[in-house]
């Protein structure tokens, strides 16, 4: 849609403000903030008209205006070119030493960049982390966490590690753990995660029973579950990080609608839906009712692809309310996938490559 300058002007000078303090404004305040050349009443007019365009809302009688999702849409769309600097322009390096310290697992690489970005927007950030369904089992461990649980950790050939956890019909005694993470480490070692099918299940679970005087019974009751779960468990990996930044925001002063957003976030399934609805471009933005989640209207998605030689693996992203600060945040995605790039690409092989399903 097209807008003259004049409103343009009015429509970014309110956009502006209200990112800035997330109150309404009234055509008085926007004269005396912002060198717009015109006068209050000029203005007033003109915010008339761009309300009944749909840009803006009157949320009181009494008060000044604030920006729609279209207001926002048409921001991002007519600026965004505007919006990204230079990559050189950021302090990428230190963004990358950061990220790389001390780092050999793409697991932490992944969840240090999650953390960094989350600290950098104050915002709510993710990361979908590759697929490894090509990835070779290298170690299964078991791990004790209550009664009636454990964790299962399957640690792969290409320095990434699943986990999740288990919960079981009835306990493992402790001293049985480390003998059942042998025996599944011992027969699934060496296989790709699809290549986990049926049939291996069976073979595996014949073979166990094959060996039961050297096991207990309850071993043997539990392993049939245990292997079903070894390609059950992270089948979708997101990592996240800052959820608790959008109680900062007043928009989410109400106790309901925040636990209807952490509960969303906490949902990777729902989460990697939603990322995975999204383009594949560089970066996307989604506002406010474009989400298609209800737990999501008032908020804006930006993400970005990282690569591996040059082929996409997974997404990094951040949410927050739409009054969100889009310059530096898509700045600051669009930074972070960069580092992330570099340091994948220097840090794991080509054989990697070739386990990583994008």
């Amino acid at each position: 849609m097209s807008l003259d300058k004049r409103k343009i002007n009015i429509l970014k000078a309110i956009i502006g403000s209200y990112i800035e303090s997330g109150e309404a404004i009234g055509s008085r305040t926007i004269s005396k903030k912002y060198e717009l050349g015109v006068s209050p009443a000029t203005i007033r007019n003109e915010m008339s008209d761009l309300e009944e365009m749909g840009f803006l809302i009157q949320p009181h009688t009494s008060s000044g205006r604030i920006p729609t999702d279209k207001a926002y849409r048409y921001y991002v769309d007519n600026f965004k070119k505007g919006f990204i600097k230079p990559i050189d322009l950021v302090n990428i390096n230190d963004i990358k030493k950061i990220i790389q310290d001390e780092v050999q697992e793409m697991d932490l690489i992944l969840k240090n960049s999650v953390r960094m970005l989350s600290q950098f927007t104050k915002y709510t950030s993710f990361i979908i982390a590759p697929r490894t369904k090509k990835s070779v089992v290298t170690r299964i461990q078991l791990i004790p966490v209550g009664f009636n649980k454990v964790l299962m950790v399957i640690i792969l050939n290409n320095n990434t590690v699943r986990q999740g956890m288990v919960r079981l019909n009835k306990p493992i005694p402790f001293e049985h753990m480390d003998k059942i993470s042998n025996i599944l480490t011992e027969r699934l070692n060496g296989f790709k995660l699809e290549d986990i099918n049926n049939n291996l299940k069976k073979s595996i679970i014949n073979d166990i029973y094959g060996i039961k005087e050297n096991i207990s019974d309850a071993i043997c009751d539990l392993m049939p579950y245990l292997v079903n779960q070894v390609t059950a468990v992270e089948d979708v990996n997101v990592y996240s990080d800052g959820v608790e930044n959008i109680l900062d925001f007043p928009e989410y002063s109400d106790p309901v609608k925040a636990k209807e957003f952490m509960s969303f976030l906490s949902n990777k399934e729902s989460v990697a839906k939603l990322v995975q609805e999204i383009g594949m471009h560089d970066i996307d933005i989604r506002i406010g009712h474009e989400n298609p989640y209800k737990e999501l209207k008032d908020c804006s998605l930006i993400t970005a692809t990282y690569k591996f030689n040059g082929k996409t693996i997974g997404k990094i992203g951040v949410i927050g309310p739409t009054r969100m600060d889009y310059e530096s945040v898509i700045n600051t995605v669009k930074a972070m996938s960069e580092a992330m790039n570099e340091i994948i690409d220097n840090n794991f092989s080509d054989k990697t490559k070739e386990d990583i399903d994008g």
